[in-house]
């Protein structure tokens, strides 16, 4: 039977200063409507019922996430007491689904990427599930076609052509080896040679293949996930988990296991894929007017601007930019951005800066 897990622990300070502690990228309407985390359970709901689903998050986000979605039982929200990357999250998932369900499929997904249309996401789980039926052994990930060289995006180079009729026609390769972000110039070699994915970072698998493969891979992280799974049934279990899961070791699940692990496959993705990483990332699927903005403002007047992106959450706020080009303009009703587009990595020492100042009502 299939389960759906949304990793929503992410703190998307990148997205700063509209992204704050309490409200990360994933429960930021940055492209719709919707938050981000709204987008990722829509996508799953029509694979999973709501009672077949798992949120995994931080505490302080519990009551957010559950604000946004009524739908989901009080029990789908799985709570990591600490942030200890995404090997420890999809192992203390799997525990709970085989205590539920021995022969449990998990789809594990990020609740902040852009992925549509929906329908072909859903086509490429759903053959990745008979893929992982088929052959009990595999963990199956999706590639996504790279469009141009980038350097914040991790890489599959793939294998052997797969040829499974199950699939629906979707192209399936052994995956050779993981890349993680590359230079420039590394990444050109990618595109160049034609046999690199991106990597989606989304996972199809057996709950017990990957519980087995974290013994064999990385078992100290496998050693402190145990302790939690031998203290399921006590009464006590909730204070356990927190004195336990913060002595796991933080690691990523490629670092952990995919890396090594030798029965990987990957679906070429039919679904457009973005990470949405940062600001600059909006320039990439928001369209831009014909000076090459991207908007996302109620109200902004720009005269002699080019190549600036612009984002308001007050509707009533205006933002007026004149002859400048190549810029970051976030406003929020307590802080203003503004940073040329090509130093936007320097946002990462913006938070701690905060923090060292005391301005804790901006993180």
């Amino acid at each position: 039977m299939l389960y759906g897990v949304i990793m929503a622990g992410g703190l998307g300070t990148r997205f700063w200063p509209e992204s704050r502690g309490s409200r990360p990228k994933q429960l930021l309407r940055l492209l719709d409507s919707q938050t981000m985390i709204e987008l990722a359970v829509e996508r799953l709901l029509d694979l999973v019922p709501p009672e077949r689903l798992l949120v995994a998050t931080t505490e302080r986000l519990v009551e957010p996430i559950r604000a946004l979605l009524p739908q989901l039982p009080p029990e789908a929200i799985l709570i990591e007491p600490v942030k200890r990357d995404t090997a420890p999250c999809i192992g203390l998932a799997a525990l709970r689904l085989l205590h539920r369900d021995p022969n449990a499929i998990m789809v594990v997904a990020p609740s902040d990427h852009v992925i549509r249309p929906k329908e072909e996401f859903q086509r490429a789980v759903r053959a990745a599930v008979r893929l992982v039926e088929e052959e009990p052994s595999a963990l199956v990930t999706f590639g996504i076609r790279p469009t141009y060289p980038a350097e914040t995006f991790g890489y599959i180079e793939r294998g052997e052509f797969i040829s499974r009729d199950y699939l629906g026609g979707l192209a399936c390769f052994r995956v050779q080896r993981f890349c993680e972000k590359p230079s420039r110039e590394v990444a050109e070699a990618y595109i160049n040679a034609g046999t690199f994915f991106w990597n989606s970072g989304i996972f199809v698998w057996r709950a017990q293949t990957i519980w087995n493969a974290l013994a064999q891979f990385a078992p100290d992280v496998h050693a402190g996930l145990a302790r939690i799974q031998e203290a399921l049934h006590l009464p006590n279990f909730e204070e356990i988990v927190r004195q336990e899961f913060g002595t796991i070791r933080p690691i990523s699940i490629d670092y952990a296991v995919m890396e090594h692990y030798p029965h990987t496959l990957v679906i070429e993705a039919p679904f457009e894929w973005d990470d949405l990483g940062n600001w600059r990332a909006l320039e990439r699927i928001l369209p831009q007017d014909v000076k090459g903005n991207t908007i996302l403002a109620s109200r902004s007047l720009l005269a002699n601007a080019t190549g600036n992106i612009v984002r308001s959450v007050d509707p009533h706020h205006l933002v007026v930019l004149v002859g400048v080009d190549n810029l970051i303009v976030v406003c929020t009703p307590d802080a203003t951005l503004i940073a040329r587009k090509e130093d936007e990595e320097a946002l990462r020492e913006v938070v701690p800066q905060l923090a060292d100042r005391g301005w804790t009502e901006y993180l």
